[in-house]
């Protein structure tokens, strides 16, 4: 192996480079509340639960329900504000549910403005949802 190639290698860490990282880690979970994960976990199974609607390739409604079924249960747990953002996201979702489960996604009755979230084939899926304050 020539002198370049050790250079590249990554070097095993150091034991105080060690227990520096870990001091890092321990000062971050310090400061994160749990209200604050949970938030970004809701958004998570919101966002998996859309696709689970709306792509026609994933689609799995099973999956779809245990995700709203989850955010219903939780979403007590969150602070109003984003509670609030929540509920309306969820909302959303079980109505795309909704059509899907019922079949009404494949033939509307008649043309209707198409919401932001339509997962009507050929359209894209639902934006991805994130919390407020979050990006």
């Amino acid at each position: 192996m020539s002198a370049e190639e050790q250079q590249q290698e990554p070097q095993p860490p150091t034991p105080e480079q060690e227990e520096e990282l870990r001091q890092r880690v321990d000062e971050q979970l310090s400061r994160v509340r749990v209200q604050d994960l949970l938030l970004e976990s809701v958004a998570g199974i919101l966002n998996l639960s859309a696709r689970r609607i709306a792509k026609d390739d994933e689609r799995d409604l099973e999956q779809a329900r245990v995700g709203i079924e989850a955010v219903r249960a939780v979403v007590g747990l969150l602070e109003p504000e984003p509670a609030k953002a929540v509920r309306d996201a969820l909302s959303e979702l079980q109505v795309l549910y909704a059509r899907q489960a019922s079949g009404a996604d494949e033939a509307p009755p008649e043309p209707e403005p198409a919401p932001e979230s339509s997962t009507r084939r050929g359209e894209p899926p639902p934006r991805l949802w994130t919390p407020p304050g979050s990006a």
